[in-house]
């Protein structure tokens, strides 16, 4: 189970507007606005893998600021989580090892295995009802009915958890606080391991041909007590024997997690491609170049996190054909340096400005290399328009 593990109490609005360090005239403020005014509709639709709609919101400023609070300095300082969960959550450490929290652990987690059971939370953050929000807050934080209610309505939007919210990843991992640590007991006891990364359930056996009737029996019970619907199409049995078996991308039958065969010729692929972009004229000083280089980076990178021998080569590969800077990524630093002096006075506290002020500090340390002067003069005048403490 969760636990919280602050000695410094929040019980009531006075402690937590202290502890945020945002005024409760503030709060009351945004508390009081309608949902449709907490939230706007993003500028591109997204879809999901089946061709749904995927609903997101973007939060406003203000309530932007207090949900980045309530992340923080409660979700990640006051929770000591549950070893089964993972996802968007903080890594924790042991008092000498750093324990990560992402994807690679938790497939980890279920290393050896020769049966799997996966399953999957239907639109999650959509089935999450502010009752179970308010529970939440209520009985595991301790807080009272009036801050209760003030945090359903900085979380929540028309009555449950919405894509786009910054606390909705941290709530939605603990919504299940108080029924998914006995389900775990109940499945250890049958030697079976249990794990969550957000929405996806998996739970493992190291026999062969593993009937999960109880298991799945079990876990539907906890779901159906907080009127989370199962993506039936999601729910799958494997075994070893049929093919490889696989927990978010990894293969899992071995003492490590392995990326399948054919993702690293792909990645080594990507990197041989990339070589030979760099030798064609200018295009190393792109955008596009710079986007491909990143992208193809993040998945060389893939090949340290599980350990896999081709890391080091790749990345010495990649440390050749880095991008290079050229006059207009100077002229593109200084319009922005231009549009943020003027936005200084009367934007600097909002989301927008704080996010253009590091996109050009990104930039100036790109172009560091191959134009020093013009980047010490930017990061000098840069250093006067900072915006205040991020929040």
């Amino acid at each position: 189970m969760p636990k919280i593990i602050s000695k410094n109490k929040i019980s009531n609005i006075n402690n937590f507007a202290d502890a945020l360090g945002i005024p409760i005239a503030y709060i009351d403020s945004v508390v009081n606005l309608s949902d449709d005014d907490k939230y706007t509709d993003p500028k591109k639709i997204a879809f999901k893998k089946d061709g749904k709609i995927r609903v997101i919101k973007c939060p406003s400023s203000r309530i932007r600021k207090i949900q980045s609070r309530i992340n923080t300095r409660i979700f990640k300082d006051l929770i000591q989580w549950p070893e089964f969960i993972y996802g968007s959550i903080p890594n924790s450490d042991d008092g000498e090892v750093e324990i990560k929290k992402d994807y690679i652990s938790c497939a980890s987690r279920h290393c050896e295995a020769r049966s799997l059971l996966k399953m999957d939370i239907s639109d999650f953050f959509s089935n999450v009802h502010e009752h179970f929000v308010y529970d939440l807050f209520k009985n595991l934080f301790n807080y009272d009915d009036e801050l209760c209610n003030y945090l359903v309505s900085l979380c929540c939007y028309k009555g449950r958890l919405v894509q786009g919210a910054l606390t909705s990843s941290y709530i939605a991992s603990l919504i299940l606080w108080d029924v998914e640590s006995e389900l775990v007991k109940r499945l250890n006891r049958l030697q079976l391991v249990y794990t969550r990364l957000v929405d996806d359930i998996t739970v493992s056996a190291k026999i062969s041909k593993y009937k999960f009737d109880i298991a799945e029996h079990h876990i539907k019970e906890m779901l159906f007590s907080k009127d989370l619907p199962i993506n039936e199409k999601k729910t799958s049995v494997s075994y070893n024997s049929s093919s490889p078996l696989m927990v978010h991308g990894l293969r899992v039958s071995f003492k490590t997690p392995r990326l399948p065969s054919d993702e690293v010729r792909r990645i080594r692929s990507a990197v041989q491609s990339l070589e030979l972009l760099f030798k064609e004229p200018n295009y190393n000083t792109s955008y596009g170049y710079r986007k491909d280089y990143q992208k193809c980076m993040g998945r060389v990178n893939k090949l340290a996190r599980v350990k896999h021998e081709k890391h080091s080569i790749l990345m010495n590969r990649l440390k050749k054909i880095k991008p290079k800077s050229s006059i207009i990524d100077v002229k593109i630093s200084y319009r922005i340096l231009n549009k943020l002096k003027k936005d200084y006075q009367s934007k600097k506290d909002m989301f927008w400005y704080k996010k253009q002020y590091w996109k050009l500090i990104d930039r100036v340390n790109f172009i560091s290399k191959s134009f020093p002067i013009e980047a010490k003069k930017i990061r000098a005048e840069a250093k006067k328009i900072s915006p205040p403490e991020c929040y």
